[in-house]
């Protein structure tokens, strides 16, 4: 089996990585049979989003602080465990943004998509579903759209609902929502596109994070799963992200 291991720039994952190319080789991504990555769950994002253009699987070990993609780490029996592994693909979103100064930009996002306030005033969206628009006007520091892998993420540190992997929804999430006050978000279908246009930009701009990627002064944002591209993760036995969103809502 040809392996690539790749590491975050922490001390601890880049040991990790010298000792497992001493004991199992290293491969280059492009010809390897799987991708080691080695860190927490934003190197592991980081991961996918670099191999997105090949299609190897990625399997990651916990060299970070958080971990909730990631395996335990161990050197001794990575083979086995490779061989074992339970394989999920997760399709990311995909978001169109034009900003205020009539520039456009595009991101891929396997977490969530947030659109967030950028000064000191609360930020006001329209919110747009399939072209219908489905609330006029949100008062709130924020809003999410959210994946069912990334659901235990932002969202739910937000009070968004944690999905299940297999479930074919979106939860669309508000972030301290002043008005209306009681609206706690809604749970779309996965093909749903969603639209949120800014109100009142100049004097209450609004920024947009899709993963790493951010972009300021935001005019529109459009959202919608990306089905051509499938991000493949791989799992130690029972310890897939099915089980782990199961067990993340007992603790």
């Amino acid at each position: 089996m040809k392996i690539a291991f790749l590491a975050s720039r922490a001390p601890v994952a880049q040991t990790a990585r010298a000792t497992l190319i001493g004991r199992y080789g290293d491969s280059e991504p492009e010809d390897a049979d799987v991708v080691v990555a080695l860190g927490g769950d934003g190197f592991m994002l980081q991961t996918l989003h670099d191999m997105v253009d090949l299609c190897v699987p990625v399997y990651g070990m916990n060299r970070g602080t958080i971990g909730f993609l990631m395996n335990d780490y161990g050197e001794s029996d990575l083979i086995e465990r490779l061989e074992a592994a339970e394989q999920e693909v997760i399709h990311p979103l995909s978001m169109q943004a034009q900003c205020r100064d009539g520039s456009s930009h595009h991101a891929l996002a396997i977490n969530e998509i947030s659109l967030l306030r950028a000064g000191p005033q609360a930020a006001k969206l329209r919110i747009l579903v399939d072209g219908r628009q489905r609330l006029e006007e949100l008062v709130c520091d924020g809003a999410l759209v959210a994946t069912p892998a990334g659901s235990t993420a932002y969202n739910y540190s937000a009070h968004g609902p944690i999905l299940p992997i297999g479930a074919d929804v979106l939860a669309l999430t508000p972030i301290a929502a002043f008005r209306p006050r009681r609206w706690r978000g809604a749970l779309l279908p996965s093909e749903a596109k969603v639209r949120f246009e800014v109100q009142e930009g100049d004097k209450r701009p609004v920024m947009a994070h899709a993963d790493s990627q951010s972009f300021t002064d935001i005019d529109w944002v459009e959202i919608k799963i990306e089905r051509k591209i499938g991000h493949k993760i791989l799992f130690d036995p029972d310890h897939g992200l099915e089980e782990r969103l199961i067990s993340e809502q007992f603790a």
